[in-house]
């Protein structure tokens, strides 16, 4: 009897467990996507390609039946980068009792993995005829380096028969997912339909402003356009998406790196045939073409997978600079703090490996001014040689960030693009970037280098207290330009120097077809 209690007693411990349900939610009722710029990136373009540096608070609501009890469940559809140690669930009858990060993806090489050691099938299709032959195989290893195959014929290499080759699996290994999951444990008492938000970190994602200067035909105003652009370099896409994105420089520190499930890439080699004179080494390149990607026999149950010899991943593309359009839908500039906080006012799809552009700021006649600067450098001449460096000066398109100007407004970081007319046409004349600039402060936009304004540097003979130099700039244009040059040492001279940022700085107005000399010394510290 006591045997008999005992036996009761565990079975009705364990059965809680075994009754564990699971729920599977993959519909997403709303999405809020707020990004936030590469902390390690500073001024200038997202990067073309690769993973990107920023990250995003994502936050997505659902509707989901919980049975009574314990259950699993499970949230189909979350970003690849997510981060679920800041994944915040809020909604369910009771408290989340764990969570777990699916981080096995679909994939060839992922599938190839999964079957290392087990059978599989091989199809094969005639080029000639077309007629398609299936035959037995296992894999004996991959998905790195080669995928060898063992048949009724030996030992093979997958994509190396010279005929277009597939494998076919008998279904979906537990682990792998198709879209990246998070998994959550809860009890509840009672079935409910309920509400539940879910917030979550999510590496991956970038943003950066990229302006348009188009300078007016005057030479004294120019129009700023920029776009707002968007990176999500995730296999999850978000439709339908209340997008922002937050300019400044928030606190954010190392974050934890992610899970890596098995080789993302299949890589096939392929070993000589014949004889190593007579073929060289076969490469992927040269490997007959294949039905690229994973195939399903029967997409609705996913009961037989099947996967080509090879993958191919299409790069990210990057937008050039454009015209500045006539803005139908604009970014809405708020405070977040000390931070700025840019919401596009109409739902957005944030597409998976995409970048997107909307507008963000478009004004009109900016006043600015044309200064040519030079730098001064101290060492690195040969007085002996008679012959004086000769550098060009680099233009500058200098305005400030107030109303005055036509501005007034902050503007994140980002890349500039400038644009003049020569001849009815619009001609790019420089790109360079731009740190954020808040209002009141001075903006520039570096366009290049002149080879109309140049200037020399030459070294006279020294004292013992000081070290003499004569700067000389030409002007080759036919109108008088402002040139500047910061020197940042201790000097005398009889020249009217002006302070700018700091720094002695000689500004003067070059004429015409001219030229402007200085002359200093450079006091020499014993």
């Amino acid at each position: 009897m006591r045997r008999l209690l005992l036996v009761l007693s565990l079975l009705s411990t364990a059965s809680p467990a075994a009754a564990q349900a699971l729920v599977e939610s993959d519909r997403i009722d709303a999405v809020s996507v707020t990004l936030y710029r590469d902390p390690g990136r500073g001024a200038g373009a997202i990067p073309a390609g690769g993973w990107p540096g920023g990250y995003a608070l994502v936050t997505e609501t659902r509707t989901i039946r919980v049975p009574a009890g314990k259950s699993v469940i499970r949230f189909v559809g979350v970003s690849e980068g997510m981060m679920p140690e800041t994944a915040i669930v809020t909604g369910l009858p009771q408290q989340v009792g764990e969570k777990n990060r699916d981080a096995r993806l679909l994939s060839p090489a992922a599938l190839i993995d999964a079957y290392l050691k087990r059978r599989v099938t091989i199809r094969r299709t005639n080029r000639a005829t077309g007629k398609v032959t299936e035959g037995e195989a296992i894999i004996q290893s991959g998905p790195g380096g080669g995928v060898l195959l063992t048949t009724e014929s030996g030992v093979e290499a997958l994509g190396c028969s010279g005929l277009p080759e597939a494998l076919r699996y008998p279904g979906v290994p537990a682990d792998l997912s198709a879209k990246p999951t998070l998994s959550v444990t809860t009890d509840s008492a009672a079935d409910a339909t309920v509400t539940v938000q879910l917030s979550y970190l999510a590496q991956g994602f970038d943003w950066s402003a990229n302006y348009v200067a188009q300078v007016a035909e005057d030479g004294e105003t120019l129009d700023l356009f920029a776009w707002l652009t968007v990176a999500n370099g995730g296999s999850q896409g978000f439709a339908g998406a209340r997008a922002n994105a937050v300019a400044g420089a928030p606190n954010k520190e190392a974050a934890a790196v992610l899970p890596k499930g098995p080789v993302p890439e299949l890589h096939l080699r392929c070993w000589p045939m014949d004889t190593t004179s007579t073929y060289p080494r076969w490469s992927v390149e040269r490997m007959p073409p294949t039905v690229d990607g994973i195939m399903a026999e029967d997409v609705g149950s996913f009961d037989d997978i099947v996967v080509s010899g090879m993958r191919r991943r299409a790069p990210m593309m990057v937008a050039a600079p454009a015209p500045a359009p006539v803005p139908v839908m604009m970014a809405q500039q708020e405070e977040l703090g000390d931070l700025k906080l840019y919401r596009i006012p109409e739902p957005v799809t944030v597409a998976a490996q995409s970048r997107k552009q909307v507008a963000m700021i478009d004004r009109k006649k900016v006043g600015f001014a044309r200064v040519y600067t030079g730098v001064f450098r101290q060492f690195g001449y040969s007085p002996s040689s008679g012959v004086a460096p000769n550098f060009e000066a680099a233009r500058i398109l200098r305005t400030r960030n107030v109303d005055e100007q036509g501005l007034g407004l902050p503007l994140p970081a980002g890349r500039v693009a400038v644009f003049e007319r020569a001849r009815e046409e619009t001609l790019l004349v420089g790109e360079s970037n731009l740190g954020d600039r808040a209002i009141g402060e001075e903006v520039e936009f570096a366009t290049g280098q002149s080879s109309d304004l140049r200037y020399t540097i030459v070294p006279r003979p020294p004292s013992k207290k000081r070290q003499p130099f004569v700067v000389e700039v030409t002007n080759a244009r036919a109108t008088p330009e402002t040139f500047e040059m910061p020197i940042p040492y201790k000097l005398a001279t009889d020249a009217t120097l002006i302070e700018r940022k700091g720094v002695k700085t000689w500004r003067v107005v070059v004429p015409a077809n001219g030229t402007a000399r200085l002359e200093f010394a450079l006091r020499l510290e014993r």
